[in-house]
């Protein structure tokens, strides 16, 4: 199944609460139980003004749509072709 990283722009995204990021993290996880079990959320990152959001999905459209339910942006859906960390270099 297909890996995506989302980017969000939401400004302060680093100043947010431990009570807006857990409200924000529960809306996310009604919203995947709702789309069902094809797609699932895998963690994501918080900067200064971005969030980015990883999700294994069937395909774009999904993920995008989970976006849409949960009122949050999606301002860049991009596919996963390859990872790679320090271990690439064994290969």
């Amino acid at each position: 199944m297909p890996k995506y990283v989302i980017e969000r722009d939401i400004p302060n995204a680093g100043s947010l609460t431990g009570h807006e990021s857990q409200a924000i993290s529960q809306k996310s996880c009604s919203v995947v139980r709702n789309l069902g079990p094809q797609i699932q959320w895998l963690h994501s990152y918080v900067t200064d003004d971005k969030i980015y959001c990883v999700y294994i999905a069937p395909n774009e459209e999904m993920v995008r749509e989970h976006a849409k339910q949960g009122g949050f942006p999606a301002n860049r859906v991009s596919e996963v072709k390859r990872m790679i960390d320090p271990t690439s270099v064994e290969a």
